[in-house]
């Protein structure tokens, strides 16, 4: 049951990275903030 909640949470954090973070990029970008995104680091969910 408990990895139950634990799969539910780490979807959920999932799903908000997949909407949260394009956008916030485009942000940076808007203000020339973005930095470059290195492709060795893990994913942020």
């Amino acid at each position: 049951m408990i990895l139950n909640n634990l799969d539910a949470v780490f979807v959920d954090v999932d799903d908000f990275c997949q909407t949260f973070l394009p956008v916030w990029e485009k942000h940076l970008i808007s203000f020339g903030l973005k930095q470059r995104n290195t492709p060795f680091r893990l994913s942020v969910s």
